[in-house]
């Protein structure tokens, strides 16, 4: 009996998601997506209280997919408490991504990237300016946007070497002494921060 119970919710379970399943792809939405199933539901449930926004009622509305790959890629790099970056035209930008460094140029497939400790490049012309990425990730869409969401970020000229050298010493040794896998996994972080910063400032 409770085998076929659990079957017949799991059976339950699955028809509700294949109607509520949203179709998926790669292009961004041109128009903000309104969840009029949702909407509905909730009004023949709860009639006399409105509804709840969802995520995709802040989301902005992106501009279509050019029939034509524009000459320059618009970035936005942002952080949980700051834009350093907010839809800039850029010629290229070099991302750290766990699987090595990438290039991006402006018609890059659509494509979503997580970022290791390093430096991100963004070409503009001559023009070269660099900051350094703690983690986080990179959102390359098909009309040539690409969204860079970090923890931590710094333009590469603001950092002094010096407490660099300090740190990766300091987590060095904390790595050395380390007792329990936590202090372990701490320390480590630390080094392999450290580490990037390092090779960042001296490449």
């Amino acid at each position: 009996m409770f085998r076929q119970a659990s079957r017949f919710l799991m059976n339950r379970s699955s028809a509700a998601t294949m109607r509520w399943r949203r179709p998926f792809s790669t292009e961004p939405p041109v128009e903000t997506a309104v969840d009029s199933k949702f909407f509905d539901a909730w009004k023949q449930t709860i009639p006399n209280i409105d509804p709840p926004k969802t995520p995709s009622a802040f989301m902005k509305p992106r501009p279509p997919t050019p029939s034509t790959i524009p000459s320059k890629l618009t970035v936005n790099l942002a952080l949980p408490y700051n834009s350093l970056v907010s839809a800039k035209e850029v010629d290229m930008i070099i991302v750290p991504a766990t699987t090595g460094q990438m290039g991006v140029l402006p018609g890059h497939v659509a494509t979503i990237a997580e970022l290791k400790p390093g430096v991100l490049s963004v070409h503009d012309g001559n023009e070269v300016t660099k900051y350094f990425l703690s983690s986080g990730f990179a959102f390359i869409h098909a009309n040539s946007v690409a969204d860079i969401i970090a923890v931590e970020a710094t333009p590469l000229d603001q950092i002094d070497p010096t407490l660099v050298q300090k740190g990766l010493a300091e987590f060095t040794q904390k790595l050395s002494s380390a007792s329990s896998d936590e202090e372990k996994a701490e320390a480590q972080i630390g080094v392999d921060v450290h580490s990037a910063l390092n090779a960042a400032l001296t490449a």
